[in-house]
């Protein structure tokens, strides 16, 4: 037998072998296909963890006021819930809706190098359609940015504060307050006060708000609102509140002071701590002060959390990216490098007695700690899709076991719902209710 024929009779072998196994292997149909994709957990641990996103929570704006057609969230910082359905949101007003048209090539004047116009596409595609806190025409109340937007053009000062169910149909609206306020940071409610009293922290009046929890009565001021400062009386900037359970209280006093600040339980200041590695007022590093800061230096005192059992107090030192420990008198116990782009906007402490955190600009990540400082789970990725996630500034949990998140940057809050089967230590705990449950 020459070679070429032996060639030949080998690949006419192979291709009807070939021919054979298809036509013998069983066949797989799309009904099949399906079939066997049901075996397996349609889960996403990369984006929402053990969550999954409950869509079109809340109501879009021009539902739950029917009179602010065209227009939605704007900067949302703030999100509390007090039970599955009476969850406290807070924006900084409303922005016009971005219609998702055709994107527009626009140049812009004076951008790149040498003064030359630079065109870009507008919207960027991949990319969320704007910043909704920090810009010249974003959600009014940022300090430190020229704002040039006009009130009832880009934005409305309208609907600060409410509250929806479950469904996320409104069940509280507190506009009658619109005017008190001008940057609301943070609603919580002490997990020890059976009142329920509601704080807002307003860090642009440099002042907390104490309410009743149906918002008709405005019942304490702590700070002098519209006047800041860094003396017994005064914050500047104050940024979160966390409690003993004896009604003590501390704040982390905030982005331009960077201390924190104890007080009693009627509000009278006992005492506070800590130096600044940063000047507010020249926007630089303060000279002389060593990378990484020495302990009890801040820069942006943007988280507190205090523990019941060890009265240890936890704080977010942001653009130091780090956690610092204390005792309850500002004696330095820990600190947690967090790595060099982290940026912790809130702490949560569970029942569980873990600490959760939301990373705000850094690695956009929901994180678990334990109280010794190791991280033990993480989730969460940047985007403005259902489930994404891009300025997280609040997280809270109900008694079900939702997570509720605040987003300053994509301005909107979001819904997480547990997934059937979710390994609970991956769910963030619930937040602390010792005085009262609903």
């Amino acid at each position: 037998m020459n070679k070429r024929l032996f060639v030949t009779l080998v690949v006419t072998y192979g291709l009807l072998m070939g021919i054979f196994a298809l036509v013998s292997r069983p066949r797989i149909f799309w009904g099949q296909v399906s079939l066997l994709a049901q075996n397996h957990d349609a889960s996403d641990e990369q984006v929402t963890g053990p969550y999954e996103v409950v869509k079109d929570w809340p109501k879009p704006v021009a539902t739950l006021f029917p009179e602010e057609k065209g227009w939605t969230w704007g900067a949302t910082q703030a999100i509390f819930a007090q039970n599955p359905n009476r969850i406290f949101i807070s924006m900084r007003g409303e922005l016009p809706i971005i219609n998702r048209g055709d994107p527009l090539n626009v140049e812009v004047p004076g951008l790149g190098e040498n003064g030359r116009g630079i065109w870009l596409t507008v919207p960027m595609p991949g990319v969320p359609n704007r910043n909704a806190s920090v810009g010249p025409t974003a959600s009014p109340g940022e300090p430190h940015v020229k704002f040039v937007a006009q009130e009832g053009r880009d934005y409305r000062w309208q609907h600060l504060v409410y509250a929806v169910d479950g469904e996320g149909n409104l069940v509280d609206d507190w506009s009658k307050w619109d005017k008190t306020f001008k940057r609301v940071h943070k609603i919580l409610i002490s997990p020890y006060d059976p009142e329920k009293h509601v704080w807002i922290d307003d860090d642009g009046k440099c002042a907390i708000f104490v309410f009743s929890n149906d918002g008709k009565q405005l019942l304490q001021t702590i700070g002098v609102p519209g006047t800041c400062g860094d003396d017994d009386k005064h914050f500047n900037r104050q940024t979160d509140i966390a409690w003993l359970p004896d009604g003590t209280f501390f704040v982390s006093d905030g982005y331009e002071n960077t201390r924190v600040v104890k007080f009693d339980k009627t509000g009278k200041y006992l005492t506070s701590w800590g130096k600044p590695s940063w000047d507010w007022k020249t926007r630089k590093d303060v000279p002389g002060v060593p990378d990484p800061p020495p302990p009890n230096y801040f820069h942006t005192v943007h988280g507190i959390q205090v523990d019941p059992v060890s009265r240890r107090v936890f704080v977010s030192d942001r653009e130091n990216h780090r956690i610092q420990v204390f005792d309850e008198n500002g004696k330095f116990l820990d600190v947690w490098p967090l790595g060099p782009y982290a940026a912790i906007y809130h702490l949560l402490l569970t029942e569980d007695r873990n600490l959760w955190m939301s990373d705000g600009h850094g690695t956009f990540k929901i994180l678990k700690y334990d109280l010794d400082g190791k991280m033990l789970y993480q989730w969460g990725t940047f985007g403005p899709l259902p489930g994404e996630m891009w300025g997280v500034h609040e997280i809270s949990t109900d008694q079900q076991g939702n997570l509720f998140t605040a987003e300053v940057f994509n301005g909107r809050p979001q819904k997480f719902h547990p997934r059937a089967g979710a390994d609970p230590s991956h769910l963030v705990g619930k937040q602390m209710r010792v005085a009262w449950k609903d």
